[in-house]
């Protein structure tokens, strides 16, 4: 299995395990009295849409962390003559004089 793929669904495990427990989170903290909601007859349909959908999100964004810690480090520069830098001065231009 490439490297990417196994990435990718590593990924979206660690995601969506972070998803579980924050709708655990939620529910038990009783956050907006969601508790009380998803005790009714469509309860488990809501947890597992409200895990599902938040899985979706955490997977994408732990896959594009771990992408972009993948970037190479940046190498300051080298080479060149040292030479200092100079600011520029601007240049005389011959205009009438008004009276």
């Amino acid at each position: 299995m490439p490297k990417l793929v196994r990435l990718y669904i590593l990924s979206v495990v660690v995601g969506f395990a972070v998803a579980a427990l924050f709708v655990a989170g939620l529910v038990l903290l009783d956050v907006g009295g969601l508790r009380h909601l998803v005790q009714g007859d469509s309860g488990p349909l809501a947890i597992f849409l409200l895990w599902f959908f938040n899985g979706i999100v955490f997977s994408g964004v732990q896959f594009a962390y771990r992408i972009m810690r993948m970037a190479e480090k940046p190498q300051p520069p080298q080479g060149g003559n040292r030479a200092p830098v100079t600011a520029p001065r601007p240049a005389l231009a011959k205009a009438p004089a008004r009276r």
